[in-house]
């Protein structure tokens, strides 16, 4: 089975989860690009559900396809949400935002009393950090931010390459809340949670790609199968 079927397979699977009359925060990233394609189907056929989308990329493709659509100023308060990740490890702690839309994916899955991941089984790592962290940061103070975010990593004996992200065009990449991207490639990252606060303590930190207990289930898909998994705490 190719990782494009994989991502398919998982997609279908988490569209299991979801019943009529719920209010469903929509991820965003290929995988999650999946999942719409089948929600908008099952949308046709007359499934009644109010998507709360995690980009604007997600509102686009749902608008396109039919997929009904809130905000979350309109409906604040979620069923569920079901989004992709770029890593997640045993205690369905994640590695997420390699799209850009990890300050509103955390908002969304936050506001969900569920939250469901997809996922292909390369995404399975025991620990996380082989991805690069993505952190998003305030224009204003870059210089001092990006500093302040390499000296925490430090003290967290955490090292590697913190890189501004670019477009294909060599552009600053800007999120939809207008913010840029630090990509830290720490590797192991043996304690997120002292990361995360450590993160969340700087200034210019806008939010972070660390998703952690915000996770329920993750739906995996395999070669050999689906795989449910549930947090190991």
């Amino acid at each position: 089975m190719s990782q494009q079927s994989m991502k398919i397979e998982a997609a279908r699977a988490a569209l299991e989860y979801v019943e009529s009359g719920m209010r469903l925060g929509i991820g965003t990233g290929s995988t999650a690009e999946e999942f719409v394609k089948l929600l908008a189907e099952r949308v046709n056929d007359g499934l009644e559900i109010i998507g709360v989308p995690t980009s604007e990329r997600t509102a686009k493709l749902c608008t396109e396809l039919g997929v009904p659509l809130s905000s979350l100023d309109e409906t604040p308060q979620l069923d569920l949400t079901i989004d992709g990740a770029d890593e997640l490890d045993a205690n369905l702690s994640l590695i997420k935002g390699g799209g850009g839309a990890l300050l509103r994916e955390k908002i969304v899955a936050f506001a969900s009393k569920k939250m469901i991941v997809i996922a292909d089984g390369s995404k399975v790592v025991e620990k996380l950090g082989a991805f690069p962290l993505p952190i998003e940061v305030n224009i204003f103070g870059l210089a001092a931010t990006k500093q302040a975010v390499e000296d925490a990593a430090s003290r967290l004996n955490l090292v590697g390459t913190i890189k501004i992200r670019e477009t294909r065009d060599g552009d600053e990449f800007k999120t939809d809340g207008g913010h840029l991207i630090l990509d830290a490639s720490f590797g192991h990252i043996c304690d997120p949670e002292a990361l995360s606060n450590a993160l969340h303590a700087i200034p210019g930190v806008v939010e972070h790609g660390l998703f952690i207990g915000l996770a329920d289930v993750a739906v995996v898909a395999q070669e050999n199968g689906i795989e449910i998994k549930t947090t190991a705490l």
